[in-house]
């Protein structure tokens, strides 16, 4: 059985990406600062253990495709520590393609011209005849129409998600944290004048700490109800402001994938193809009888299975799940209860998709597979994340969904922690909300473009 320190400087609740990061770049900081790291100074706590959660079962994308500008910067800076550790962390820097229909040119074309600001190595290509010769000179077989705009991020990739994981903790434990398993969370101990938190509460006992990092991934809500704060909150739009609204909703992620074998994806020249991202509102037909599934604008997403090798992995856009935030059932292990298991439209919308815009995904349908990645996403009112203290000494990371290629997220919030403010993470402040400064929104039909 686990056992816990009865005390601890700093309590870290998760052992993914963002909680393995915290921990790996607060101990990296404290000895830079000449301060030796004591067994329990920094203390990890999992329910189940590393990568057993979201982390564990991500996509493995990392890329910076977005339109709001705070979250490219970040996500610049995410990018580059994938890039500087890409042996460790396995990382594939071969890029990131998001192509799309005319309604989205001029949003990426903003997105393009932001990333060459900031120094983000990407390409942009216009005009229909151009973007299908773009294609076709990588795969030979690419025959999706009325593609009018290409942006190609050069920078970007994918990873195998727990060697990546695995890699954060083994950096936690070299930076002197104490990584500690099958520990579960049921409270936060008060002190009786204070809203401070002085004590982490477990099924094994009460760890006595000085500050709390929580990184629980899809779980947040819990934690949320637990430190008592607020279910409904006010939320200014362009100068009206709407109150009793959700803080939190979940959304089910759709994905999956299509057992054709290792290597099936390969780029004409035989390399390891970019994540291949199509937004698109030509009419969607199936693949298996040549019915129309949709005219309406669609999305799908797809690359390499570098966690099981079993072919393609990707997904499509997720559907939001109508039940009241605290009645959704999460298990053990991030992936969705039954009640929320991906059905067979997504399995013939996402198989067609790939026939649509490859030839050799043709006839391919019965060879999908439901795969160890998707589930529920537990998202914040304007699908974008927060991070910020609360309880004057619990600094809450809410990825809304956008964890695991964040890398860097770690590193910005070791440095908060330490008392420096991020300029990267002060967009992200929960008090947006109250005043106004939410992050744009694209015309794409994924909830966190």
């Amino acid at each position: 059985m686990s056992k816990i320190p009865q005390k601890a400087k700093y309590v870290i609740i998760g052992a993914g990406i963002h909680g393995l990061s915290t921990a790996w770049n607060l101990g990296e900081k404290l000895k830079a600062k000449g301060q030796t790291i004591k067994e329990n100074d920094i203390v990890v706590l999992d329910k189940t253990g590393i990568a057993a959660g979201a982390s564990g079962i991500a996509c493995g994308v990392v890329r910076n495709n977005y339109f709001q500008p705070a979250m490219r910067e970040l996500m610049a800076h995410s990018v580059e520590m994938w890039e500087h550790d890409a042996d460790e962390f396995n990382y594939h820097s071969v890029g990131f393609m998001q192509i799309n229909t005319e309604s989205m040119r001029k949003d990426m074309n903003s997105v393009y011209e932001q990333q060459q600001k900031i120094g983000y190595n990407s390409e942009f290509i216009e005009g229909e005849e151009k973007c299908f010769n773009y294609m076709k000179n990588m795969f030979s077989d690419w025959q999706a129409k009325g593609i009018t705009s290409i942006l190609h991020e050069k920078q970007g990739g994918y990873s195998p998600n727990k060697i990546a994981i695995n890699a954060c903790g083994k950096k936690a434990l070299n930076q002197g944290a104490n990584i500690i398993s099958g520990v579960e969370v049921t409270g936060f101990k008060k002190g009786s004048n204070s809203k401070a938190v002085t004590g982490v509460e477990t099924n094994l006992g009460t760890v006595e700490c000085e500050q709390v990092i929580v990184a629980v991934g899809p779980w947040v809500y819990k934690f949320w109800e637990m430190l008592e704060l607020p279910k409904k909150i006010s939320i200014k739009y362009n100068g009206e402001t709407k109150d009793n609204q959700n803080m939190w909703k979940y959304w089910f992620l759709q994905e999956g994938v299509m057992n054709v074998g290792d290597g099936f994806l390969k780029t004409d020249d035989g390399k390891m193809p970019p994540l291949i991202h199509v937004d698109s509102d030509e009419p969607l037909y199936s693949d298996r009888d040549k019915s129309l599934i949709t005219d309406k604008m669609w999305g799908i997403y797809y690359k390499p299975d570098v966690c099981e090798k079993l072919g393609i992995q990707g997904g499509a856009a997720p559907f939001k799940v109508n039940d009241k935030v605290e009645d959704v059932k999460v298990d053990p292990y991030g992936l969705a209860s039954k009640d929320y298991q991906t059905t067979d439209d997504f399995a013939h919308m996402w198989s067609s998709a790939l026939a649509h815009c490859q030839k050799r995904f043709e006839g391919k349908s019965n060879q999908y597979k439901q795969g160890p990645s998707g589930g529920l996403g537990c998202f914040t009112p304007d699908s974008f994340p927060v991070f910020d203290k609360f309880c004057e000494n619990v600094y809450i990371i809410a990825d809304s969904n956008h964890g695991y290629k964040m890398m860097g997220v770690g590193k910005l919030v070791a440095d908060e922690i330490l008392g420096n403010e991020s300029e990267l993470l002060k967009p992200f402040r929960f008090n947006r909300y109250e005043k106004g400064d939410l992050h744009p929104t694209s015309n794409s039909p994924f909830p966190w473009s």
